[in-house]
């Protein structure tokens, strides 16, 4: 087994983000919006252009907690994620527990602890 790393072409590093690759199917699993999507709670924006930013700062443990995550969801579920879209996710999932629940959400009771 060779040492070296497998670095990304051209190709990937450029390529557009905002036409379907190729081999994607509009029915294709990925591309379609959760069930959640249809009744209007908060989703994830995906792999598209984001015309904000935000920074946020994270501890080492909390990097490493997002990081093991994403190798677990491509180990496990073959979904190869970047951090960003799983952190978009997770935001998306407090905020629709918070949309449904309010003050009685995930969210609200881990913010009264602190």
């Amino acid at each position: 087994m060779s040492r070296r790393v497998r670095l990304p072409g051209a190709e990937e590093l450029f390529r557009s983000t905002a036409d379907p690759q190729p081999d994607e199917h509009p029915s294709d699993p990925a591309t379609e919006l959760p069930e959640d999507a249809a009744a209007g709670a908060p989703t994830g924006s995906g792999r598209v252009k984001h015309d904000e930013k935000m920074t946020v700062y994270v501890t080492v443990d909390e990097l490493m907690s997002i990081e093991q995550a994403r190798l677990a969801l491509r180990r496990e579920l073959g979904q190869a994620v970047d951090r960003g879209r799983l952190v978009r996710e997770a935001i998306a999932l407090a905020l629709a527990d918070f949309d449904e629940r309010g003050v009685d959400s995930d969210l609200a009771e881990r913010l009264r602890r602190r």
